[in-house]
């Protein structure tokens, strides 16, 4: 499939997909045209690179661990290296640690908006403007 299906199939755009193939995330044909063509098993593999992306795990993790990852919810580590797993220890504490951060900013900003509400003379009309707070 060309790099625009590929695109409309994961909503990724052709920008991040050519990104995807500078990083060796994924992989194409060039065909006599010079177009890109993919297989139909980039749409899984662009998925799952994009939900990898999304939990915070930079590019080059990514690349080392895609060989382990087969269709979508199956991980297959034969013979995992120590490697490997440090690798993945180290990226679930890096998360561990964001998920701290933002915990506190969240806090910080709650009690922020906490004070800024009892300052405010009229509270029904500023909720008319605020978009709702989000259930923890």
């Amino acid at each position: 499939m060309r790099i625009g299906e590929l695109s409309e199939r994961t909503g990724v755009s052709r920008r991040m997909l050519r990104y995807y193939e500078e990083q060796e995330l994924i992989a194409s044909r060039r065909c006599a045209n010079g177009y890109r063509d993919y297989p139909e098993p980039c749409v899984d593999r662009v998925q799952q690179v994009r939900g990898l992306l999304d939990a915070g795990l930079p590019t080059q993790t990514i690349r080392r661990i895609l060989p382990c990852l087969g269709p979508p919810g199956r991980i297959d580590i034969p013979n995992p290296t120590p490697e490997t797993i440090a690798l993945l220890e180290l990226e679930c504490a890096r998360m561990a640690q964001r998920i701290d951060q933002l915990t506190r900013n969240r806090d910080a900003m709650t009690a922020y908006l906490a004070e800024v509400r009892k300052a405010v003379p009229d509270l029904a009309e500023v909720r008319k403007t605020v978009p709702a707070e989000p259930a923890a």
